[in-house]
């Protein structure tokens, strides 16, 4: 199953980054483990030092920037077509 995590704090940018996975997972129909995570230990574990970051299956695709919504639906996309 896909998996996506959100990590950021609750700033206005990763607020938006969440929505953004969530209306393309809605959008798109598509089945994803998805969490936000807000604990700056978790955070840290996942080596991401600048938030809002994105980690999908694992890797990070961006961490301290807002993607465009088409390079978000590029790397969701991509990862559904790896499993």
């Amino acid at each position: 199953m896909l998996t996506i995590r959100v990590l950021g704090t609750g700033c206005p940018s990763c607020n938006e980054l969440e929505k953004m996975c969530i209306n393309i997972l809605a959008e798109n129909n598509i089945d994803a483990d998805f969490q936000k995570i807000t604990d700056i230990n978790k955070i840290t574990e996942y080596g991401v030092l600048r938030t809002p970051a994105l980690i999908i299956n694992g890797k990070i695709y961006t961490s301290g920037k807002i993607p465009t919504k088409s390079a978000l639906r590029h790397w969701i996309y991509d990862n559904i077509n790896k499993q």
